[in-house]
């Protein structure tokens, strides 16, 4: 349709430049001088003055349609994505609450962060859908469906059959003017021709009026496409997208912190003599005073003190328990059956697994003095 548009186009100037030699011809005479031909020039130029906005308008009313197409579809796949991620936000939040996994609760804390998470990118997933539609979409569609861009248009229109019908009209005039000169003094001849001038005159007169207002209206139509259509992809991608892309790194960002502790929780190396099972250690009223060495006959708890290296780490989880990091030496104090033992590391005393040191009976002067 278009290379049929361009090359009805291309017929018409010609016509109107063929007519442009006629009258130009008959000049001479007394029927449309110079004046006309002058007018013909300036209506030229602004038919392509109308069909460049024409194009310009017709253009940017596509490349509107395409994002409103572009963004509908992106807004249903997000919206499946949105409905898929929150399903799975639910299944690792219910895992999470629900765990009975006997040798730990550190992927049920995992799986907790990572649902809270899922949840809140989806959430903001769903708010990016929502303003995609609100500010992009339905801004632009209401452009391309709206009135003053096919008011325009119907202004181009009309004008552009105006034209036709005056270029049919300017032809027959040129033949009136070539039966006047054939048949001088024939009146009835020369009154027709005046009416034929005369509705050319006028077809003239409201196709430039026509063309103005049509001109105006398609250019005032082409700075609105321009700046709104600019203002919607500065909504979307500048404001939306990085809104939302900056919101989600922050929620990726705390959760790998959490997923990473949890890891380094879980991948620590075990105690190969302490379980699960362990009970807690005895009651702890001194944690900083010295015991005596003694032995008790019969009984499983050894009174002796000794030097031990600390072979795994052990975090304590309260305050009557010691915290040790591999490498650090204790003095052992006292050990129970239970194996738990008490002693001395760093200034600090307290309770700590028996099994995560190992005794040494020589060890050089500066870590013995590391212990207190």
């Amino acid at each position: 349709m278009d290379a049929i548009r361009k090359q009805a186009t291309r017929l018409r100037e010609q016509v109107a430049r063929q007519q442009q030699a006629v009258l130009k011809q008959f000049g001479a005479g007394g029927y449309g001088g110079s004046d006309n031909l002058v007018t013909d020039e300036a209506e030229l130029l602004q038919h392509q003055k109308l069909e460049r906005l024409y194009i310009s308008t017709r253009a940017g009313k596509h490349y509107q349609r395409d994002i409103v197409r572009g963004v509908e579809g992106y807004i249903v796949t997000g919206s499946k994505q949105v409905e898929i991620g929150t399903k799975l936000s639910e299944d690792s939040r219910k895992y999470g609450a629900e765990n009975t996994c006997t040798s730990g609760s550190t992927l049920s804390r995992a799986s907790l962060s990572y649902g809270r998470a899922r949840a809140q990118m989806e959430k903001e997933r769903g708010n990016l859908l929502k303003a995609l539609g609100t500010q992009v979409a339905e801004p632009l569609r209401a452009m391309v469906m709206g009135a003053p861009l096919e008011d325009a248009r119907h202004l181009a229109q009309r004008y552009d059959r105006m034209r036709q019908e005056a270029e049919a009209q300017a032809v027959e005039v040129s033949k009136r003017q070539v039966k006047v000169r054939e048949t001088p003094g024939n009146a009835e001849n020369v009154m027709k021709l005046e009416a034929a001038e005369s509705k050319l005159q006028d077809l003239k007169s409201n196709m430039g009026i026509l063309g103005k207002e049509a001109a105006a209206a398609m250019a005032a139509v082409e700075a609105q496409q321009q700046r709104l259509t600019l203002q919607r992809l500065i909504a979307m991608v500048v404001e939306a997208e990085r809104t939302y892309h900056q919101r989600i790194l922050q929620i990726l960002d705390q959760l790998e912190g959490e997923m990473v502790s949890e890891r380094q929780r879980i991948e620590a190396p075990p105690s190969p003599t302490v379980d699960n099972t362990m009970p807690p250690p005895p009651p702890y009223e001194e944690v900083n005073g010295i015991y005596a060495s003694q032995t008790h006959n019969g009984s499983s708890e050894i009174m002796n003190y000794f030097l031990g290296e600390v072979m795994f780490t052990y975090q304590a989880v309260s305050d009557v328990e010691l915290s040790l990091s591999v490498g650090d030496y204790v003095v052992v104090r006292k050990v129970t059956n239970n194996g738990w033992a008490e002693g001395e590391c760093k200034g600090r005393a307290g309770w700590f697994p028996f099994g995560y040191i190992e005794r040494r009976e020589r060890v050089l002067a500066s870590k013995v003095a590391e212990v207190f």
